[in-house]
């Protein structure tokens, strides 16, 4: 097979496999949302859809929740994590912690958060009856507020790790040391040093990290059907219920409101780039007033502390997770159950069998398959000497589109071809966004690789492809198996793409644990959202200790030798 032949092919692969699904996909739901929409007969372009979700209760209250959560989240958890990188950035135990809460989806963490916040939860519990008199659950609405306060914690507790993951990484790229010792020598406090020096190199490399969060926070679904309030929802849950509501009229404003959560997303990167303008504007001011120290620490300070509570609380949203799924009878207000038990997992077995086997060779082929692809394009970049291209516009896509945007309009158009309602399709669908964060993870550590390795293989007659599993896959085997392991965890944490695509045949743990969180059994929902919690932790596990059981074996036979 010619170089030409494997290149063209890649990109074809690529390009109609992720690109055009998600366009596809997006010109459905644009075509919806102004009447066209031929499955149901409604082929009368207008702004009736528009009219109709205006119209709908509770519309404008949506609205509001979803801009106040987006903004207030996302800014928040970069004050925390550069808070927090700041504080423990000469700290190796930082960097091994994260890769816990980084392991942990979404919804299984917003699940233990539930069993924490919630009238009859953990907190409430170990506050009862000494410290508050409860001995029955209180009337208080510590879940599920109307301000989206509890879905606003659902989603610092996992975009703090995240973002401090990101934060970390840039600063490796950064001559911090060097720019607080400089500041030291001319009297600036480590934390002006830290805020007017370091933040701003580090916010460059961030800057889209930053936007994907953002976009995730503006148009979240999973979590926000768990811990968000529900009447009225946020704009994309509402956007949900109007989809997979029995009268098919609501497509039309549901179509709508999904292109205006499209828009509020490209909209709010926009308002966020714009506040970026006004906050270098008024920092360049406040760094040419030469101010040495103010009141930079105490507010690092307070950014610490609150990373540190949140990080506190996503511990014991978690331990009260593993509880919940090995309880006996645990009546308000014990702290801990009258017993434990691991009954209950053998008893809903055929509760959780199914979903957790669909997640396992679901996430195992979309992550295969994205893996394969993304090694093939970095392979193909190696060759030509060229890189970037129309690439990083493919894999960001469907990471700035909010899901709701697009994956109603790809399900129609998976309808014409014949594959709805198929795990080939829902395969289809997590690859989408399986392959953008395989891509991510490989691609610095794979162009860092000394080309001097290849052109020296070369020289012995080594072939490309044998360079290739030869030189370049063994020594960046552990970034390939790290890339595996995040491919796997975000398959695993999908839920919209198996809702719509999936059509309610293929039922995975995420899509169990959302439907059961709204249940009366907390054990069962436990069960499934421990499992969902597990997978991913346990291949991140071999991640790790796979290169060292293989160096192990290296390291005996060349003593054995020696």
């Amino acid at each position: 097979m010619t170089p030409a032949v494997v290149r063209g092919g890649t990109a074809f692969l690529i390009g109609a496999g992720f690109l055009v699904p998600v366009l596809a996909g997006l010109r459905e739901t644009v075509l919806a949302a102004f009447g066209i929409l031929p499955a149901i007969g409604a082929e009368i372009p207008g702004l009736d859809p528009w009219r109709s979700l205006i119209g709908l209760p509770g519309f404008w209250t949506s609205l509001r929740l979803t801009l106040t959560v987006g903004f207030v989240s996302t800014a928040l958890a970069l004050g925390a994590a550069l808070a927090l990188a700041a504080g423990m950035r000469g700290s190796g135990l930082l960097r091994r912690a994260l890769p816990i809460p980084l392991a942990v989806p979404h919804v299984a963490m917003a699940i233990g958060l539930a069993f924490l916040l919630a009238p009859s939860g953990w907190i409430a519990r170990m506050l009862s009856p000494w410290a508050t008199g409860w001995m029955v659950p209180p009337d208080l609405a510590t879940l599920r507020d109307p301000w989206g306060l509890g879905l606003i914690m659902g989603l610092i507790v996992k975009e703090i790790p995240f973002l401090t993951f990101v934060a970390l990484a840039a600063l490796d790229q950064v001559p911090h040391r060097a720019h607080l010792t400089l500041g030291a020598s001319l009297g600036y406090a480590p934390a002006t040093v830290w805020l007017k020096g370091i933040v701003p190199q580090l916010y460059q490399q961030m800057r889209m990290s930053i936007n994907v969060v953002l976009a995730y926070a503006l148009s979240v679904v999973d979590v926000a059907l768990i811990l968000g309030p529900g009447t009225p929802p946020p704009l994309s849950v509402a956007a949900m219920r109007w989809f997979t509501a029995a009268d098919t009229q609501l497509l039309l404003p549901a179509s709508a409101a999904a292109l205006l959560q499209a828009l509020i997303v490209v909209s709010g990167i926009g308002i966020w780039l714009l506040a970026e303008l006004a906050v270098a504007r008024l920092g360049r001011v406040w760094i040419r007033a030469g101010a040495r120290q103010g009141i930079e620490a105490p507010m690092l300070t307070a950014l610490f502390c609150l990373a540190a509570a949140v990080a506190i609380v996503g511990m014991l949203a978690l331990c009260a997770l593993s509880l919940w799924s090995v309880a006996g009878p645990w009546r308000f207000p014990h702290v801990l159950p009258a017993e434990i038990s691991f009954e209950i997992w053998s008893s809903t077995a055929a509760r959780w069998q199914g979903p957790l086997f669909e997640t396992l060779l679901i996430g195992g082929l979309a992550t295969g398959v994205s893996l394969a692809l993304a090694i093939l394009w970095l392979e193909i970049e190696d060759r030509r000497g060229r890189r970037g291209g129309w690439l990083p516009w493919t894999i960001y896509l469907p990471l700035l589109l909010p899901q709701i945007g697009f994956l109603y309009g790809l399900d129609v158009a998976f309808m014409r071809l014949g594959v709805n309602g198929t795990r080939a399709a829902v395969v289809w669908a997590h690859a989408l966004f399986v392959f953008p964060y395989v891509v991510l993870t490989l691609r610095d550590a794979w162009h860092a690789l000394d080309p001097r390795l290849a052109r020296t293989a070369a020289a012995l007659g080594a072939s490309a492809w044998r360079i290739l599993f030869k030189v370049k896959l063994p020594l960046l085997l552990r970034t390939v198996l790290a890339a595996m392991a995040v491919g796997f965890s975000v398959s695993v944490a999908q839920y919209l793409p198996t809702l719509f695509i999936g059509e309610g045949r293929i039922t995975t743990l995420t899509t169990e644990a959302v439907a059961l969180s709204a249940g009366a059994d907390r054990r069962v929902a436990a069960i499934c959202a421990a499992l969902q919690a597990l997978l991913p932790a346990l291949v991140f596990a071999l991640s790790l200790l796979g290169p060292r059981l293989l160096h192990r074996g290296r390291s005996k036979f060349r003593a054995g030798a020696a």
